[in-house]
């Protein structure tokens, strides 16, 4: 079993995580701020750290860049957060961290998430090494389904690769990802935009107006399916 770290700032949620991880048979320690957090990781060496992105003192994005930075993020990191966006996915992904569980968790999206990360147990390259270099990801293992990247994709999606280049301006880069992943999904999905909208959770009328400021061509994954 694993040693694992959670980090969040609400009570009912260090609890019902310990419960839950206690019950596995995992060794769990709690922090509820960033400033514990940091005493834990340099007083011991979790496999596993579970970090909530909005705390009082430090949000989980910063304390996520300071490790990685710092190199201690030699450990696998899945944030939690009941508000994650795209943006935020990006960022914490670029950084390091490897799934998002979205609040309120539930029993089968904690488990499988904690076998998904403690299955890799290796954390994507810190961000000092991801300046100006042209980084090719693949988005079947960035971003699945509702940005949780430890649920697995099915073995008969075909492997959708994309090269980014980092050294441009940010909203260049957040624009050509976000590009790149609705057209994952869309294709994935056949280009059923309901089903899309599901996965990404985004309203259907968010969806369509986002596909459209970014040029995505809707009929694409109908066409690859054919």
């Amino acid at each position: 079993m694993a040693n694992i770290l959670v980090v969040d700032d609400e009570l009912g949620i260090r609890e019902l995580l310990f419960e839950i991880l206690n019950d596995e048979g995992h060794q769990v320690e709690l922090a509820e701020n960033a400033a514990q957090a940091r005493a834990a990781r340099l007083g011991g060496r979790p496999d596993l750290v579970l970090l909530d992105i909005w705390m009082p003192d430090t949000d989980g994005v910063t304390l996520l860049k300071e490790w990685a930075t710092s190199g201690l993020l030699n450990m696998p990191v899945v944030m939690m957060s009941g508000h994650a966006t795209i943006d935020t996915a990006v960022e914490a992904t670029r950084i390091g961290a490897q799934a998002f569980l979205e609040k309120p968790i539930t029993l089968q999206k904690l488990l499988k998430a904690v076998e998904g990360a403690l299955a890799r147990k290796s954390p994507s390259p810190p961000v000092t090494a991801l300046r100006t270099q042209a980084v090719t990801v693949s988005l079947a293992e960035l971003v699945p389904s509702t940005m949780s990247m430890a649920e697995p994709v099915p073995v008969d999606i075909p492997a959708h690769h994309q090269s980014f280049d980092l050294d441009v301006p940010l909203r260049e880069a957040r624009d050509a990802f976000e590009k790149a992943y609705f057209e994952f999904h869309l294709a994935k999905e056949n280009g059923s935009m309901t089903r899309v909208a599901e996965k990404t959770g985004l309203e259907r009328t968010h969806l369509y107006r986002k596909l459209k400021q970014l040029g995505v061509d809707l009929s694409r994954g109908k066409r690859q399916a054919s």
